[in-house]
């Protein structure tokens, strides 16, 4: 799907207000937004990138400066990092005075007051991981592959004081593959969304692209996703199970327990259902085709990729392999919030 009922027009970043007349402050923090501000680095000039702060990350917990923050530095583009941005009028005032024609978000991951909304004159342009009005909020990409879509996209709209309520500029469609996992969708719609935005900016900063009320059929919300919600119970289906695999690969990972011990499952596949073995309980493990798999509440999962705690990631069968006690264990069933 293109536009919504706009004609497409060649890309030049020297129309009217290309490249050397416009200026933009850019708003994101994850390895999603670097496409984005890759491209409007080339085409546009940036005068600020707007961050999260550096956390602390690995094993070490080490302050690790978010993927946008290190690209910008390593381009010379002035970076910003405020811990909040509502009733803050320091940070907003710091914002304000790049002078942004606009301001692009991608996955900021903090909510605009009205004060930043109202900074630039074209206003502030979000690129979305979802087909609005489907999957509106923090976890677009995970909602789709949990909900069971085969199609998702990417939406370019015009952010207003609600949580990706604003109007639309344009939409493109991409199936999402019966395997994808969220990791790997990510990056393509990642690449996507840039695309579309970098087609969408020279007709809307013209003023020839006027955007348009999201529909008010088809809405679905998603929050925050807690780690705990990675937590896999085996009393689900087999093809729900499969999804929550996908929706939560490659971070945290979703997880049962063996030993006592957190096991992480990276790729799993739904098995057929015509066995003996669908007799055990749930959460016990068998082996099919040389390759482990458990029993659920519905159907039964091979596992073929796994991660034992403090190890690394490994094939499956190689795993049951170097661990044959583990054909016939009983995989915990937590409940998330029983870690």
């Amino acid at each position: 799907m293109g536009f919504r009922g706009l004609l497409l027009v060649p890309f030049s970043p020297y129309d009217k207000m290309g490249c050397m007349e416009s200026r933009i402050v850019f708003m994101g923090t994850p390895e999603f937004a670097l496409p984005t501000l890759e491209k409007l680095a080339i085409h546009y000039s940036v005068v600020g990138v707007v961050t999260q702060p550096d956390r602390p990350a690995g094993r070490g917990q080490r302050l690790t400066p978010p993927p946008v923050k290190a690209y910008a530095l390593a381009e010379g583009i002035p970076v910003f990092q405020p811990t909040r941005l509502r009733k803050d009028i320091a940070a907003v005032e710091k914002i304000r005075t790049w002078a942004p024609d606009l301001i692009v978000v991608a996955a900021y991951g903090l909510i605009l007051p009205r004060s930043v909304l109202n900074i630039s004159p074209l206003g502030v342009l979000n690129v979305h991981a979802s087909l609005l009005p489907r999957w509106r909020g923090a976890t677009p990409i995970q909602g789709a592959i949990m909900g069971g879509e085969t199609v998702t996209g990417v939406t370019i709209m015009k952010m207003d004081a609600g949580i990706d309520t604003g109007p639309i500029l344009a939409q493109r469609e991409m199936p999402i593959g019966a395997s994808e996992t969220a990791g790997e969708l990510e990056a393509r719609l990642a690449a996507l969304g840039a695309e579309l935005l970098l087609e969408v900016l020279p007709v809307y900063m013209d003023g020839q692209l006027v955007p348009e009320p999201q529909p008010e059929d088809g809405i679905t919300i998603t929050h925050r996703l807690p780690k705990e919600a990675a937590c896999i119970d085996w009393m689900q289906s087999a093809e729900h199970i499969s999804r929550q695999v996908r929706a939560f690969a490659p971070l945290p990972g979703a997880y049962t327990t063996w030993k006592g011990e957190r096991f992480k499952i990276f790729q799993a596949q739904v098995v057929p259902q015509d066995m003996n073995m669908l007799r055990l309980q749930p959460g016990t493990v068998f082996l099919w085709q040389d390759i482990p798999a458990v029993v659920t509440g519905e159907g039964a999962l091979s596992l073929l990729q796994v991660q034992m705690a403090g190890k690394r990631p490994m094939n499956g069968a190689l795993f049951v392999h170097g661990k044959q006690d583990f054909v016939g264990a009983r995989l915990g069933s937590q409940q998330p919030g029983e870690y």
